[in-house]
C-alpha cells in the first residue's frame, strides 16, 4: 500500500511528521505539502501562475517529500497528476493543529486536500487534533493507523471521505467513536477595523459559538469525549448510506479498547 500524506500548516509542521513516521511501519508513504502554512485557505486551486516544487530532505528517513509553492488542494493534484510514480491507494490529510468542526469544513485547506483524493476516486481522511500539543498530536497520529488498516480491511465507498476530529484526550480516555453530522455553525466572523497612519484596513476575526450542539454532531461528540468521524460528500451535509463506515466505527472502537488494555498490562 502507497499512502499519500498532506496538509494545511506545512511541509514542516509537527503534526504532518508524527504521522508519516507513524503511517510508515505499515505503508510506503509519500509527502507532498504546500511549503507553508495555508489554513482556512480552502479548496483554491492556483490556475493562473506556475507552481514551484520542491524535492526536500524529509525528517522521517525513506520518505519521497515535496514542498510545494502552493494550496493543499495544488499539492494533491500535482502528486496524483505528475510528481509521484507509483499508483496511490489512499490519502491522509493532516495531522491539524486544531479541530476541523461544523462549517468550519467548507474553508479548511486540511479537507480540501483530502477532498481532492476523494474526487480523484480514492479512500481520503481529513485528521485533525483539538489540541495542538504533541501529546494530541501522537495520539491522533496512533488513531489514523487504526483508521488506515481498518479502511484496507473493509474499503470505504467510493462515494465518500471522512472529516476525523479527536478531542483533547488520551486515546485510553476517549469515550467512543461516533458518526456524526456537521453541526450548522461553529464560528462567527466578525470585522474589526484598523489604520496604519496612512491608509485604513481591516481584519477579519473568526469567534467560537459558545453554544451546546446536538450530539449527533461533531461538535456535540467532541464535547462529549468522543472521536468525530463526519462522511463528506459533493454534497458536504447529506448524510452516508453506507454500512461500511458504521461497520469500520465498531472495529475502531474495539482497537482503542485493546489498545487501552495493553497499556493497563504494561505491555
Amino acid at each position: 500500500m502507497k499512502i499519500l500524506v498532506t496538509n494545511d500548516d506545512g511541509i514542516f509542521a509537527e503534526g504532518l511528521w508524527m504521522l508519516v513516521e507513524a503511517l510508515r511501519d505499515m505503508a510506503q508513504v509519500a509527502v507532498v505539502a504546500p511549503d507553508r502554512e495555508q489554513s482556512a485557505i480552502g479548496t483554491a486551486v492556483t490556475l493562473r501562475q506556475p507552481l514551484r516544487v520542491r524535492k526536500i530532505k524529509p525528517p522521517v528517513p525513506e520518505v519521497e517529500a515535496y514542498s510545494v509553492e502552493g494550496t493543499p488542494a495544488d499539492s494533491v493534484i500535482l502528486a496524483l497528476g505528475k510528481l509521484i510514480k507509483d499508483k496511490i491507494d489512499m490519502i491522509v490529510s493532516g495531522i491539524n493543529q486544531g479541530p476541523n468542526l461544523g462549517d468550519d469544513v467548507f474553508i479548511s485547506g486540511t479537507v480540501s486536500a483530502a477532498l481532492q483524493g476523494y474526487l480523484h476516486g480514492l479512500p481520503a481522511l481529513a485528521i485533525s487534533a483539538t489540541n495542538a500539543d504533541s501529546l494530541n498530536l501522537k495520539e491522533a497520529a496512533k488513531f489514523a493507523v487504526l483508521m488506515v488498516k481498518g479502511i484496507s480491511s473493509n474499503p470505504l465507498a467510493a462515494d465518500a471521505l471522512l472529516n476525523v476530529n479527536l478531542p483533547g484526550l488520551p486515546l485510553a480516555k476517549v469515550k467512543g467513536v461516533k458518526i456524526t453530522t456537521l453541526a450548522s455553525k461553529s464560528h462567527t466572523d466578525t470585522v474589526e477595523e484598523g489604520h496604519d497612519g496612512k491608509h485604513a484596513y481591516y481584519w477579519l476575526v473568526r469567534q467560537k459559538v459558545n453554544r451546546g450542539a446536538l450530539k449527533t454532531t461533531d461538535i456535540g461528540a467532541i464535547e462529549q469525549g468522543h472521536i468525530s468521524i463526519t462522511p463528506l460528500h459533493s454534497n458536504l451535509k447529506s448524510k452516508s448510506s453506507s454500512s461500511t463506515i458504521e461497520d469500520l466505527c465498531a472495529k475502531l472502537l474495539d482497537d482503542l479498547r485493546e489498545l487501552a488494555n495493553t497499556k493497563r498490562r504494561g505491555i
